[in-house]
């Protein structure tokens, strides 16, 4: 379905029952324009109803604002001559090649054209990289999806652990793994949305690589926005929070 079609489909449903504070201001609207140069076509037909948007403050989805810009952080700090991600974010990698040639890998490709950025297919379960082949990796909010069936994948109790084996082969030794999960004081399966982790069950998941960093974006705005190396305290207090983990892959002694 083409936008305007979409659009007009979209007002016709909304016209009805629209509240009396919207009509109102409609008609003041309209009333200023016959006072004024006519520069737009303004009609009830073209009604787009946004009534949830008069708010005190912005409001926004904490673990996808926040995550992308702890990692665009650290990737711009690295500065390497290509990085790879894996089905974060779209935002994510669209900034992200402004600065850094960046390929884009989901099972669900997107149709993103934008210069220094390539988007392609890739099964998380079986990336197609050689081991130890790729110095900077980024695999955000992605992991706890795999094997739940959600975005059309095989159901598969264990498609994380599959998953994070192959995020652990691909990597090249000193290369840096972006990792993001959701976080909370007990690990449970929301089926089929995702999974939620616990921070021991991960590092333990990563014991074979050095933890650069840990961050916690807690479920409450109350408690912070990125929290380095949160406590216990506050760990505790999460059901569905979003923990940022900085892997490098150790060198060969």
């Amino acid at each position: 379905m083409g936008f305007r079609r979409f659009w007009q489909k979209r007002a016709k449903g909304k016209a009805k029952n629209l509240p009396k504070h919207f009509i109102s201001q409609y008609e003041s609207l309209s009333a200023q324009e016959k006072a004024t140069p006519v520069r737009f076509r303004l009609s009830r037909d073209l009604f787009y109803p946004c009534l949830q948007d008069a708010t005190s403050e912005t409001g926004f989805d904490r673990h996808y604002v926040y995550h992308p810009a702890w990692a665009f952080r650290i990737v711009n700090a690295l500065n390497p001559k290509r990085h790879i991600d894996i089905s974060s974010t779209l935002h994510f990698c669209s900034m992200l090649s402004a600065i850094v040639p960046t390929d884009f890998y989901d099972y669900r490709p997107a149709d993103l054209v934008l210069d220094n950025l390539t988007s392609a297919f890739a099964d998380l379960t079986n990336l197609p990289f050689a081991d130890n082949s790729v110095p900077s990796l980024s695999c955000m909010h992605t992991v706890e999806h795999i094997g739940l069936g959600r975005y059309g994948d095989s159901l598969d109790y264990d498609g994380d652990l599959k998953a994070i084996a192959e995020l652990k082969r691909v990597v090249s030794p000193g290369g840096s793994l972006l990792f993001v999960v959701p976080l909370g004081r007990e690990s449970v399966i929301c089926f089929n949305a995702h999974r939620i982790y616990d921070k021991q069950q991960v590092l333990t998941l990563f014991n074979d690589m050095e933890l650069v960093d840990f961050t916690l974006i807690p479920e409450d705005g109350n408690d912070g926005g990125l929290v380095p190396d949160p406590s216990d305290e506050l760990l505790g207090k999460q059901f569905y929070g979003c923990g940022c983990f900085w892997f490098k892959k150790r060198t060969a002694q």
